[in-house]
């Protein structure tokens, strides 16, 4: 295949925001008829057609989006080497592109990642979140330099991947004080029948809770599921029943929520894992983070 035309993915990008060739012509004053030409000419290149026109409209195809994710990721590259080179510095920005999975706490993955900020380089620390699926994809095709899961690639993954342990920790449960001092006495029984709130369907979190709950019997009243566990925090906080969280978390949960501890467990384990390309891990950014990251479990953090 002949190199890519980078002006060609220009027109096809502006083509894609604008949603058609009319006001993408008009946005960066190229007749649509040359416009149309360039376009076809990609099109021809890749071997794919990227839209499907509905009405005057036209609108990307499965193969469009993944050629526009491509577009913009370069051309932002591009930018960075602009702002880069500005004024002829020479103080470069290192990219670092991590994906972390949308059920890990927000105050783990901020510890986790900040200590991107303590080397030598000048770093672009690049996050996204979503769900393990979608990460490793991105992974997969590069998008993405490692992944922080609470789970280790799924078993028979084609994707040419290695989990390394981070660490792992229990579960800690937590409610506002008034139902909390009614609770801690004889913990874990007492919470079957109270209100109770757990992790959206599907994460390992909620099976795991549910299942302990099974085994040793205890119903509590399953009042909510939210994915987003910052939102069963509120709800704990205002009192309408008990949530959980990862141990190594606790004290800042008590700190910023105003709840209080009724119990811990380590028969509920919630692990941390980095999934890089690499088996022995050479990727000096994703050194630091096993190296820094196994510190966090040697005291809560706050």
């Amino acid at each position: 295949m002949a190199k890519l035309n980078y002006h060609h993915l220009y027109y096809f990008q502006t083509i894609a925001t604008h949603g058609s060739i009319a006001k993408a012509s008009s946005a960066i004053h190229i007749t649509p008829q040359a416009l149309s030409a360039q376009l076809s000419l990609l099109e021809e290149q890749l071997g794919y057609p990227l839209f499907e026109r509905k009405g005057k409209r036209l609108v990307l195809n499965d193969i469009g989006h993944v050629t526009l994710s491509y577009a913009q990721e370069i051309f932002s590259l591009g930018d960075e080497l602009l702002n880069s080179l500005k004024n002829h510095s020479t103080d470069f920005t290192y990219r670092f592109s991590i994906g972390v999975t949308d059920v890990i706490a927000k105050v783990f993955s901020f510890n986790f990642l900040k200590a991107i900020y303590t080397t030598d380089e000048s770093i672009k620390l690049v996050c996204k979140e979503t769900s393990l699926e979608v990460l490793l994809g991105e992974l997969a095709t590069n998008k993405l330099d490692a992944v922080l899961s609470d789970t280790s690639l799924p078993p028979y993954s084609p994707l040419r991947a290695y989990s390394h342990l981070v660490g792992k920790c229990g579960l800690s449960f937590f409610a506002h004080e008034s139902l909390a001092k009614k609770l801690i006495d004889n913990f874990p029984q007492s919470l079957n029948g109270t209100p109770f709130f757990t992790a959206g369907e599907g994460s390992n979190q909620r099976l795991s809770v549910l299942s302990w709950f099974e085994q040793l019997n205890i119903s509590p009243v399953i009042i909510g599921e939210f994915d987003d566990s910052i939102l069963a925090h509120y709800f704990g906080q205002a009192g309408y029943g008990v949530f959980c969280a990862p141990t190594i978390i606790d004290k800042h949960v008590m700190e910023q929520f105003d709840v209080k501890l009724i119990g811990r467990t380590t028969d509920i384990t919630e692990h941390y894992y980095l999934i890089s390309p690499e088996r022995k891990v050479k990727h000096p950014a994703v050194q630091l983070l096993l190296k820094e990251g196994k510190k966090l479990f040697e005291q809560p953090i706050i």
